[in-house]
């Protein structure tokens, strides 16, 4: 008897660790964790470029140097405050700066379109200075210029001082920003700005050959090979210096899918590919694990809500009772889409107002709806009523008895 309790015994211990097993294993499948240590980068982010949603983040929100990844933000403006065709004078400040450089000469005339290809294809620091210098006339009022736009798009801890990226400081601190403050501009320059189409063009562009005002010739090349090294490749800039390492913000899209990288110390000499491969593992992340979520409006379920004390018409048939009113999304998007990992939960959140009260306007809020991604919301709209109502007074109950009794 005691041979077959102690089987029974057995096979229940047995059962209870194989399932136990079976459900940690059915969790390890469903979320895939990308291993710090599998990056060289010493800070690094990969997001949604759509929601600048961090889909991947180590040390994210470090501020460190970015070195001339800071030309994205350079090239940008200059496409949307300034004529292409402008003709930009090289002072004496921007024909020495270091290198890289194109070698300017004070008082030498180039047309800025012709200085942007400097700046993006061969990361001329000349270039971004003597832009800069052209937009807002010096380069600590175009470095304002710079921060400002930077708080505008939602950047938490980014400090521009240069426009090419070299270290420096000023009374506010060292030039700096952070692998998730990047990527949101990133994200900005190549999706959302009124100039990203001109943006990605230029920068995509693989050589470019031009004179200056006096007909001198010049020619620059695309140093951004990781355009050769994956087919959904948008865009790129690199960036090195002493303080910095090397550095790398891009993007990517793929049957819909916006993703952009930032790499922030990412190695220093002797480990220039270092960038190339950490690029190359965040995006086949992005690619592998994220894909597009469609139809979650359609879930949506908006309730009518009941007012107390409220009416429709006058009348004595709606005395006292609470009468409902009908409620929409106002302004919803009809197809949205989110990036989602097979991990994550999709859920919408409806929050109406505790107490509504008559008078009630056709269109006043009566509360929100959020969707959320992975507990992060990624859409919020504002519940409205459809229709108006109004308050039971004196007034207008009178006015139902009178309606009542003719």
């Amino acid at each position: 008897m005691w041979k077959k309790a102690v089987f029974i015994l057995l096979a229940l211990l047995m059962h209870t660790q194989l399932f136990g097993l079976c459900m940690v294993n059915a969790y390890a499948e469903e979320k895939e964790e990308l291993k710090d240590n599998a990056l060289y980068s010493k800070s690094c982010a990969l997001t949604d470029g759509e929601s600048d949603r961090i889909l991947y983040g180590k040390e994210e929100s470090l501020p460190l140097a970015n070195a001339s990844t800071t030309k994205i933000m350079t090239c940008i403006l200059a496409l949307e405050n300034a004529d292409p065709d402008d003709v930009v004078t090289v002072s004496a400040a921007a024909a020495g700066q270091p290198k890289v450089h194109l070698g300017m000469r004070e008082n030498e005339q180039f047309y800025l379109r012709d200085l942007l290809y400097g700046v993006m294809l061969e990361s001329y620091n000349d270039c971004a200075y003597a832009i800069a210098e052209h937009l807002d006339g010096s380069v600590e009022a175009f470095a304002m210029r710079m921060n400002e736009k930077a708080k505008e798009l939602g950047c938490i801890d980014t400090h521009f001082v240069t426009p090419n990226g070299l270290d420096m400081e000023d009374e506010k601190g060292s030039h700096h920003t952070t692998a998730a403050d990047l990527c949101r501009i990133m994200s900005y320059c190549t999706w959302k700005s009124p100039k990203s189409e001109e943006f990605v063009a230029l920068t995509r562009t693989r050589e470019h050959a031009f004179t200056d005002l006096e007909g001198k010739s010049f020619a620059v090349a695309n140093k951004n090979a990781f355009l050769d090294m994956m087919e959904c490749a948008v865009t790129g800039k690199t960036g090195f210096t002493g303080k910095a390492g090397y550095c790398y913000v891009a993007a990517a899209e793929e049957d819909g899918r916006k993703f952009c990288i930032a790499l922030l110390a990412c190695g220093w000499p002797n480990n220039k590919n270092y960038k190339w491969a950490d690029a190359k593992t965040l995006f086949g992340y992005g690619l592998d694990h994220y894909h597009l979520y469609k139809g979650m409006e359609k879930k949506t379920r908006i309730p009518e809500v009941e007012i107390a004390g409220a009416y429709h018409d006058v009348s004595l048939a709606e005395w006292g009772k609470r009468i409902k009113v009908p409620l929409y999304v106002k302004g919803q998007n009809e197809s949205m889409t989110f990036l989602k990992a097979d991990w994550e939960e999709a859920t919408v959140v409806r929050s109406l107002d505790e107490t509504i009260c008559a008078p009630v306007k056709k269109g006043d809020k009566c509360g929100t709806v959020s969707y959320c991604i992975g507990g992060q919301e990624r859409y919020q709209y504002d519940i409205c009523a459809k229709e108006s109502v109004e308050r039971w007074n004196f007034t207008a109950f009178l006015r139902a008895l009178w309606k009542e009794i003719t």
